[in-house]
């Protein structure tokens, strides 16, 4: 009966979008493709690419994208990091919490949420949608923070009703959508 139990879910694994894993990389950031996804080179000059855990960034093209990207740019770009790695996505990244020095702290362990730190500065939204994949702790700095900055109206909460970036990919997806639509009528 255990080998039939386990012999399902080997079979069912392969169907999941994403992949659960548990491991920690070490490495420097070498890459900041935009708000919420890096680079880490690991050893053996491997190159990881990480989604952050826990939040959303404006899009490259959305207002804040670019500023966003920039402020994680500072934060980690050319630093020493550890991701600690809890899935692999849909489009094979790890997605990660990534520690790295704070700024003002060249000394320091590595303990400065970088995701933690963008939601805190309005360069990203918490992610509610996967909220259940942080820890208790996580969830409850994540929404703390974002709330203060919204409170204090710093970054993207200038804006009156800033556009989640998941609310602006799918207007995108469906304008696109349209315009196919129109192209073969």
């Amino acid at each position: 009966m255990l080998r039939i139990a386990a012999l399902a879910l080997a079979l069912m694994f392969p169907l999941l979008p994403v992949v659960a894993l548990a491991e920690t990389l070490h490495g420097r950031v070498v890459g900041v493709a935009d708000g919420d996804t890096l680079t880490i080179l690991a050893a053996g000059n491997i190159q990881h690419k990480i989604r952050l855990a826990g939040i959303d960034a404006p899009e490259k093209r959305q207002p804040f994208g670019e500023r966003s990207r920039q402020h994680l740019g500072h934060l980690a770009h050319g630093k020493d990091a550890a991701a600690l790695c809890n899935k692999i996505d849909r489009y094979r990244r790890r997605v990660c919490k990534v520690l790295v020095q704070s700024p003002d702290c060249p000394t320091c362990e590595k303990t400065l949420d970088v995701g933690l730190a963008q939601v805190a500065v309005g360069a990203a939204w918490w992610y509610r949608e996967y909220a259940k994949e942080q820890s208790p702790e996580d969830r409850a700095r994540y929404e703390s923070a974002e709330q203060e900055a919204r409170t204090k109206r710093v970054g993207l909460w200038v804006d009156k009703n800033p556009v989640p970036p998941w609310e602006w990919r799918a207007a995108r997806r469906g304008r696109s959508a349209s315009r196919r639509i129109r192209k073969t009528h």
